[in-house]
């Protein structure tokens, strides 16, 4: 059987086949799980979602659709699960529309594709002048804000904000728009999950 056909394989789960669900989580839970944790921060809840996600396209397996992409599908259903959960411990969230664009291509690549767009995100900022290095990784890694890293360096904030323009600056012409995406999921959106400040989209 050709699970790896994404209709034979959508048919196979509304027929209610054992082995084509079997294939799916063996092909997609771990990395499943692995972007749910760049969500979550949070390893048992990341797979938690992933979990729930499988049960409920088990559950629902006769309302999948034929013409649509599974993996797509798998990857939004982590994130729609997410919000979901995050919702019920925050009164409100608005959803960042750069986040679902940076979605949108990150689900269409390949894991190999995905991992090594990652790494030369890495790259690039390990390139960086040392102390533009230094705070951006302050703020866009550990979450400080500029008065924060001001503080801790005993610097100006007008100097923190020199770095951290020179460092967007020399990315942005490094990495460029897809890349700049992948940028984003690794670094923005977490931090602001994490505030509660998500602009409405």
């Amino acid at each position: 059987m050709n699970f790896n056909n994404n209709l034979f394989l959508i048919q196979e789960l509304k027929n209610g086949n054992d082995k084509a669900f079997n294939f799916l989580m063996e092909t997609y839970y771990k990395n499943l799980c692995g972007y749910a944790y760049t969500l979550t921060n949070d390893k048992a809840f990341s797979e938690d979602i992933v979990q729930n996600v499988f049960v409920s396209i088990w559950t629902n397996k006769n309302n999948l659709k034929p013409n649509f992409s599974i993996k797509s599908y798998l990857f939004r259903s982590v994130y729609n699960e997410f919000i979901d959960q995050y919702r019920k411990n925050k009164p409100v969230i608005n959803l960042e529309k750069k986040y679902l664009e940076a979605l949108d291509i990150v689900v269409e690549k390949s894991d190999g594709e995905i991992n090594e767009l990652i790494d030369l995100v890495n790259k690039e900022i390990n390139k960086l002048p040392s102390k533009c290095k230094q705070i951006f990784l302050l703020n866009k890694k550990e979450g400080l804000t500029h008065i924060e890293i001001a503080e801790y360096l005993n610097i100006s904030i007008k100097t923190i904000e020199g770095h951290m323009t020179r460092a967007f600056k020399i990315l942005s012409k490094k990495l460029g728009k897809e890349f700049n995406s992948i940028f984003f999921l690794l670094f923005d959106f977490k931090k602001q999950v994490d505030l509660s400040k998500i602009s409405c989209f």
